[in-house]
């Protein structure tokens, strides 16, 4: 809602989510690193974004804390002028191509076949980062914009980095009746968003935004097998104390 007035909207903040897997890289409470950007022509601008976010950030942090990252034992990334791009359609074909097991039609990817791609695109384009792009309808949510050429899959992405997704963004619905469309495929009832449908019925532009889970990214610089070890207290299906 606030793209419309800022055009560019940054934030960090929590996440609380009632995350039923018990898994290394799911917890219930993480830290977001959240941005949306307005008048884009595509979502492959956030995509361009956010390689240049990540990018200053891991100069800066490479610049600024050379002491914590020694102590830590750091693994610090390097990023080029773009990250390596394929459809989660190319990547089931790459990873069904490797292991010999047909991922062909899922909706997802696998832990396993993410672990595959991101060893792929080290040895393919040398980059430790990969965007999988068009995932299914029914497999983001119901503000995500479907892609017009390829029904079925919405103009959107996740980016994996050393065998784990870290970030999900795209293209967001900014028509005010496409979105209500899509609300009640996803049978959802639009009175019940009617101040957030507010900002398209009034004027919205072309956005897409992004999220970065802080502790996924965190795991994967200092090679820790389990996202618990990233945060102060973690929160999961069976801790939430302290």
């Amino acid at each position: 809602m606030g793209v419309g007035v800022f055009e560019r909207v940054f934030e960090v903040g929590p996440v609380f989510r009632a995350e039923p897997h018990q898994t290394s890289r799911h917890i219930n409470e993480y830290t977001s690193l959240d941005l949306e950007m307005g008048f884009i022509d595509g979502f492959e601008d956030v995509m361009s974004l956010e390689t240049a976010v990540l990018r200053h950030c891991l100069d800066t942090v490479k610049k600024n804390n050379t002491y914590e990252l020694e102590m830590l034992g750091a693994n610090m990334p390097e990023i080029g002028d773009r990250i390596p791009s394929i459809t989660l359609e190319e990547a089931h074909r790459i990873s069904s191509e490797i292991t010999g097991k047909d991922c062909t039609g899922e909706p997802d990817l696998e832990p396993e076949e993410e672990k595959i791609l991101c060893r792929y695109s080290q040895e393919k384009w040398d980059s430790e980062f990969l965007f999988v792009t068009h995932f299914p309808t029914e497999k983001r949510p119901f503000y995500t914009m479907d892609d017009p050429e390829n029904p079925g899959t919405t103009l959107s992405f996740d980016l994996l980095f050393r065998g784990l997704e870290v970030t999900t963004g795209g293209q967001r619905i900014h028509e005010y009746e496409m979105q209500i469309e899509k609300m009640r495929k996803f049978r959802l009832n639009p009175d019940d968003f009617e101040s957030y449908l507010q900002a398209h019925k009034y004027g919205l532009p072309p956005h897409g935004g992004l999220a970065i889970g802080l502790e996924r990214m965190t795991a994967r610089i200092l090679d820790v097998d389990n996202i618990r070890l990233t945060t102060m207290f973690p929160r999961d299906a069976k801790r939430i104390t302290p």
